[in-house]
């Protein structure tokens, strides 16, 4: 029997709740909404979200604005949707980059500086800070779904971790996740004259001095 690759799986969970937060169901593919979510993506990275209406989308889209409205209600929905998908595809990536990776602390390191790497260098979500807080905030704030997906994904990671035995079972990943999600998105979108998010070896020395005390593993408990 073939073992199913456990990342695998964690990102197939992420995906469907994307899919549930989209209002459809896993797997099914609507070619309209995915040309408009297309659209959506070039135009926002192309002139900035708030510079970007409805109607551009649908003519970049080469649909009509009816079928705009009867995929996304608002252009908020649109931008959240967007933005979703563009976090999907990156969890894709984030699990490669943190293969290489020995230790938990480790991996907690590389995909703290890796998240940051990516997402600073992210035509869209540079298009999203941009935005002002209206547009990020309600991404971000207590309702924000996309917070959300990123939250459960973190937590996903950690409690394989958790399993492996490599993160104490008394630690309350959901938190942990949400601090780490919190901290990395206030780096993002709150400049900081005391640290240089493009020094990734100040942001490694962070990250090992505040981030990984949070997980208490085992293996560093251990090594003291």
């Amino acid at each position: 029997m073939t073992r199913k690759d456990p990342n695998s799986s964690a990102l197939e969970s992420i995906t469907s709740l994307g899919s549930v937060m989209a209002g459809e169901a896993p797997g099914k593919e609507d070619r309209s909404r995915i040309r408009l979510l297309d659209a959506a993506h070039e135009q926002f990275c192309k002139v900035g979200i708030q510079r970007t209406s409805m109607e551009d989308v649908a003519r970049s889209a080469n649909l009509s604005r009816i079928t705009v409205y009867r995929k996304f209600a608002t252009k908020d929905s649109l931008v959240e949707q967007v933005v979703l998908r563009e976090f999907r595809t990156y969890f894709e990536q984030f699990l490669v980059d943190i293969e290489l990776a020995e230790t938990v602390d480790d991996r907690i390191v590389l995909g703290f500086v890796s998240s940051l790497r990516a997402i600073s260098n992210n035509a869209l979500i540079s298009a999203l800070i941009d935005a002002g807080p209206h547009v990020h905030g309600s991404i971000v704030g207590d309702n924000g779904r996309t917070l959300a997906m990123v939250r459960q994904f973190v937590a996903s990671q950690l409690r394989r971790e958790q399993g492996a035995g490599t993160i104490a079972d008394e630690v309350d990943v959901d938190l942990v996740a949400e601090m780490f999600v919190r901290v990395t998105a206030s780096f993002l979108m709150i400049p900081s004259e005391a640290v240089n998010l493009h020094d990734d070896a100040q942001m490694e020395a962070l990250a090992r001095q505040f981030l990984v005390p949070m997980i208490k593993t085992q293996c560093s408990e251990e090594g003291h």
